[in-house]
């Protein structure tokens, strides 16, 4: 899996590389690809980390556990391969996203152009069996996350941290407020949404940090299909 992660974050990552915890995952995900589909592909784990370089990093959105549908999955959180339908936690982000800045709705739900501006689209679990949803929880990846938050918590330069819904919250113990910025909301998933995402304006709020960190903002556009 090593191989497939960028230089600037191997070089900060490196120590939990070596660690057991992470030996006993690399193990853990190898048999299951043996045994089971697993997503996303071993190409694609570290997409979030690959397309978003550490020096890059503005905004740091966390998801929980990958797509778990066929084709889906590319590792980046919340967003899915060109030419997938939108999920319904994206096309409600999409929604608020029309109501906070009056962006239209896209067909596309693949979030690379957000990745490739500075957002980490990092999911706390970056692998899961096809069709069994949180079925790679708890055997090491959440260690492995936390440290890339950590990591990001270290840079000197402000960071957004983007906390949707419970699961996500829960890190907010990792970032040092006095830092860098906190914008939390529910998740925007159908359960929730109606309790407090829709409205929230998180994009807004997020921009607004950032140019108050003397930052550029993000264009949150995704072209459509």
């Amino acid at each position: 899996m090593l191989k497939n992660l960028p230089e600037s974050w191997q070089h900060l990552l490196i120590e939990e590389f070596e660690q057991p915890y992470f030996q006993k995952l690399e193990q853990f995900v190898d048999n299951e690809r043996t045994q089971n589909t697993v997503f996303p592909p071993e190409k694609d784990v570290f997409n979030a980390l690959n397309y978003t370089p550490y020096e890059n990093v503005k905004v740091l959105l966390l998801g929980q556990d990958p797509y778990h549908d066929d084709n889906q999955a590319h590792g980046l959180c919340f967003s899915v391969r060109p030419g997938i339908k939108p999920p319904p936690s994206l096309a409600n982000m999409y929604k608020e996203l029309n109501t906070d800045l009056g962006i239209p709705v896209s067909n596309n739900g693949c979030l690379v152009p957000w990745a490739q501006q500075g957002v980490l689209l990092l999911n706390a679990v970056l692998t899961v069996r096809a069709h069994m949803a949180n079925s790679h929880k708890n055997k090491g990846w959440e260690k492995f996350t936390d440290a890339v938050i950590r990591k990001v918590n270290e840079k000197a330069d402000p960071v957004v941290f983007v906390l949707w819904g419970g699961y996500a919250q829960k890190k907010s113990s990792l970032i040092d407020t006095s830092r860098h910025v906190i914008v939390q909301s529910a998740h925007p998933s159908p359960l929730s949404a109606h309790h407090g995402f829709f409205g929230s304006k998180p994009f807004s709020k997020i921009n607004d940090a950032l140019r108050a960190a003397g930052k550029t903002e993000i264009d949150w556009r995704i072209p459509c299909l």
